[in-house]
């Protein structure tokens, strides 16, 4: 006896970057546990986003994805080396902290000086389910704790005092009614 197949096809959500203060980048993203096409795609999205916004990293809460993936590219020498990371967790952080002048995708036009360790372990899965372990220093090393900080709901902002996140986000306001305000009186945009 043969039992007719039905495909149930599932409609892909299609993501797009967050702006801060979006409540979902202050949500907790949940563990990865189907490994299937849904993910890949949404991993290529994450990717294609963080591309064409000329960043080199992402969490999913970025990009209203509640799920523990984080997708980098330092893209050194222009070359592109995509590293998808999927329920991403440090085994060892590094004793040496360093400084480095960090942004965000989903804060424009504001940056700030976050102290983090230079050197981490990470375990992750792949797309296919399969575990990883990375060890990363330098720069590699802040970008993967800075998206991976968004899984757990929190900012590159909150790693500063209440003053100094406050100053951020009234210029980040103040840079993106900038970008909105065309001077040109020739202008036929809709500002």
């Amino acid at each position: 006896m043969f039992h007719d197949q039905v495909m149930v096809y599932f409609p892909m959500t299609t993501l797009s970057l967050l702006q801060a203060p979006h409540p979902t980048l202050k949500k907790t993203a949940e563990a990865v546990t189907v490994f299937d096409a849904t993910l890949k795609a949404e991993c290529d999205q994450m990717l294609a986003i963080m591309y064409d916004e000329r960043g080199i990293g992402l969490g999913a809460n970025m990009v209203g994805l509640l799920k523990r993936i984080i997708v980098v590219d330092l893209q050194e020498n222009g070359e592109k080396k995509p590293f998808v990371c999927i329920n991403p967790k440090l085994t060892s952080i590094g004793e040496t902290l360093v400084e480095r002048e960090e942004a965000s995708l989903c804060f424009p036009g504001v940056r700030a000086n976050i102290k983090r360790p230079d050197t981490i372990t990470v375990q992750y899965q792949d797309t296919d389910g399969k575990e990883h372990t990375l060890s990363a220093e330098g720069w590699l090393a802040t970008v993967i704790q800075h998206e991976m900080e968004y899984l757990y709901g929190k900012t590159f902002l909150d790693n500063l005092s209440k003053m100094q996140r406050d100053r951020l986000m009234k210029k980040m306001q103040k840079h993106l009614k900038h970008m909105h305000t065309c001077h040109d009186p020739h202008c036929g945009h809709d500002h």
